[in-house]
């Protein structure tokens, strides 16, 4: 009896070791990885779309976020969101919920996403990299000198350093690196908006529109209608964590229930979101008018302080270090497990051999190591022929932004709930599921217009910044 009491004081209902996580921890996660550093391209967003529609955008992402991330919490159980059994994954919900066919479309989607966004955080890691060197090289010989550098030596060591951390087997024990990247990603943000606040208040600022960017001799009404879906593509990445959200989950301790504790981190979590989306969104605007850069921390709209551009960019290296990690090991654990049940007995895949060097006692996988090293380098190597920020950012977000954060979380919603068809609920979810759609179809036309027009003006692996 006492030891079947024991048993019960350090383990959960599903037999795992017992959940320590909270709304605090859950809203450290959500801030790590959706506060990243496609947050500094939302003032080219906001200049492309204007204040009326840049705010009104991103105010009504949040909005749709905080209500669709709610139906996703309660999905994390099946089928009562307080006592049913546990999805681990967000494809295990989808499957429990809309069955086998929708399970492998999701599967499709998230694991693309996933790793995409691998290649779009070694893209930005290497862009912050050379923006550090950039703003020294001016500093000392001046704004007109020729201070321009290849990315690829910076995507090679990111890759390496990823490869280390890639080799840490289990979610929850990056809580610390993800409380630094929380941290950075702030620092970053704040950065950024301070220095285009200084220029605001200086007087320096730039004429800005309710339309933004106007038509004119060096913008077509064509490009500027590829700009503005573009711009809707990077508010929709900025506003995404669905990749990992039942990863987050499944940290939170089970009293009170998981998704309730849910809820609350994703209010707080997206709020944060949103605030710094307007203050770096806005003050950028507000700054560089028309001709706000891509991205304001490396697309060098700030010279000076030169140190403090060169932190700001330090912050976003720091910060998707981990943001990283926290992508990346949903993908590492599908992949690991699915090798583990259709090949239980292989050695190979499933032998853990104990390592000790010096004080620190750790166990070693080669199937582990030879697969998470061989992904590292495939997006390091995409990362190297596409490095195109603002681009490839909105393709991530278009991709994933009405499937992922919409689309499935209305459908299991109506599938828990049992909402009847062509009832007046059904047909408004519905409507609210094709206006995303739509947005999300119209981003992503215009990102990959805008990687074709990069791709034939820069040659392959040659990209200098």
């Amino acid at each position: 009896m006492d030891v079947e009491a024991g048993k019960d004081a350090v383990l959960d209902d599903d037999g795992k070791i017992k959940r320590t996580g909270n709304v605090l921890t859950a809203t450290t996660h959500i801030v790590t990885v959706v506060v990243g550093a496609g947050v500094l391209a939302l003032a080219w967003a906001m200049a492309q779309l204007g204040w009326i529609a840049g705010i009104a955008i991103m105010i009504a992402f949040a909005c749709i976020s905080i209500y669709t991330y709610n139906l996703i919490a309660d999905c994390y159980r099946y089928p009562h969101p307080i006592t049913g059994k546990r999805n681990y994954t967000y494809m295990q919900a989808v499957g429990a919920y809309l069955g086998r066919t929708m399970h492998v479309l999701c599967g499709l989607v998230v694991y693309v996403k996933l790793s995409g966004i691998a290649v779009g955080y070694t893209i930005t890691t290497s862009t912050s990299l050379v923006a550090i060197r950039k703003s020294i090289c001016f500093h000392y010989k001046g704004h007109e000198a020729d201070c321009k550098f290849s990315n690829n030596p910076y995507m090679i060591a990111f890759g390496i350093v990823q490869i280390f951390f890639s080799l840490i087997p289990n979610f929850h024990k990056l809580t610390w690196l993800s409380t630094i990247a929380a941290i950075t990603s702030f620092g970053y943000a704040f950065i950024g908006s301070g220095l285009s606040l200084a220029i605001v208040v200086q007087g320096k600022g730039a004429p800005t529109s309710i339309s933004g960017v106007k038509v004119g001799p060096g913008l077509s009404a064509e490009d500027k209608m590829w700009n503005v879906f573009s711009a809707m593509g990077n508010i929709a990445l900025a506003s995404s964590f669905a990749t990992v959200v039942y990863d987050i989950m499944d940290t939170l301790k089970s009293y009170p229930p998981e998704n309730k504790q849910m809820k609350k981190a994703n209010m707080s979590g997206i709020t944060v979101m949103t605030i710094l989306f307007l203050l770096c969104g806005g003050l950028g605007y507000a700054a560089f008018g028309d001709h706000t850069p891509g991205n304001i921390l490396t697309g060098f709209g700030f010279y000076e302080p030169f140190w403090l551009v060169a932190l700001g960019n330090v912050c976003i290296v720091i910060h998707i270090v981990g943001a990283y990690q926290l992508i990346a090991q949903p993908l590492f654990r599908v992949v690991e497990m699915g090798a583990n049940i259709m090949w239980p007995h292989s050695t190979f895949i499933n032998k853990e051999y104990p390592t000790k060097l010096g004080s620190i006692t750790f166990s070693f996988n080669l199937f582990r190591l030879i697969w998470r090293t061989i992904f590292v380098i495939v997006a390091t190597i995409i990362a190297m022929a596409m490095p195109f920020f603002n681009e490839f950012l909105a393709l991530l977000g278009a991709i994933g932004f009405w499937p992922l954060v919409v689309f499935f979380p209305i459908q299991m919603h109506i599938a828990q709930s049992q909402i009847r068809r062509v009832s007046l609920k059904w047909c408004v979810l519905q409507l609210l599921s094709f206006v995303c759609f739509l947005v999300s179809v119209a981003a992503a036309i215009g990102s990959i217009h805008g990687i074709a027009k990069d791709i034939n003006k820069y040659k392959i692996f040659q990209y200098k910044q």
